[in-house]
């Protein structure tokens, strides 16, 4: 299945990939949103990057450094050190899901030194065409708690900038290895 970039049909894309994908069990003192990102890079080299649980520091510009031990299955373990100017400097996170078919990608974080509690998100990537060109959609969901002190707007506000600068990030790495890939143009029909 292929998104379309024609306005309308790529959000109604975009609908039902949530839908299907990015559901969350939401309690009465949380947040929760989802972001879009569109990648001019295909999907095999989007996932690659997305699915690096041992290594998020490929794309994610607030980790400074990953400590992870034994294979990448389902409920291993990384230590995210996290660069200065951010509230933590410790994340402990657990992968929950990795489907390289689907190309599902889910964590949650189950410790560290912020105020992230009961964390939980979910990436999913899905092929587009964008300027005749094969291309990435890529959405990131989340659940947080609301800290104390905080509104459920501000703790959204906060998570949802740092997921930007991710995706930002995701969306700068994928191009540059696109473009030395130097993927083709699709033919039209």
């Amino acid at each position: 299945m292929i998104a379309m970039m024609n306005g309308y049909g790529c959000v109604k894309m975009e609908d039902e990939y949530i839908r299907r994908h990015h559901r969350h069990e939401i309690r009465g003192n949380q947040c929760s949103s989802s972001l879009v990102k569109h990648i001019k890079a295909p999907v095999h080299l989007v996932w690659s990057l997305v699915r690096s649980f041992d290594q998020p520091q490929k794309y994610k510009p607030f980790v400074s450094r990953c400590i992870f031990q034994g294979d990448l299955e389902i409920g291993s373990v990384r230590e995210v050190n996290v660069k200065s100017g951010l509230p933590a400097t410790t994340s402990t996170e657990r992968l929950e899901l990795l489907d390289d078919e689907e190309h599902i990608f889910s964590m949650t974080i189950v410790g560290g030194d912020h105020r992230l509690k009961n964390y939980s998100s979910i990436v999913t990537v899905h092929p587009e065409i964008i300027d005749g060109r094969p291309g990435t959609l890529v959405i990131e969901s989340f659940v947080v708690d609301v800290p104390d002190g905080n509104t459920k707007d501000e703790t959204c506000y906060f998570v949802e900038a740092l997921i930007k600068c991710n995706l930002k990030s995701l969306a700068d790495v994928s191009e540059r290895l696109a473009i030395q890939d130097r993927t083709e143009p699709i033919d039209r029909m």
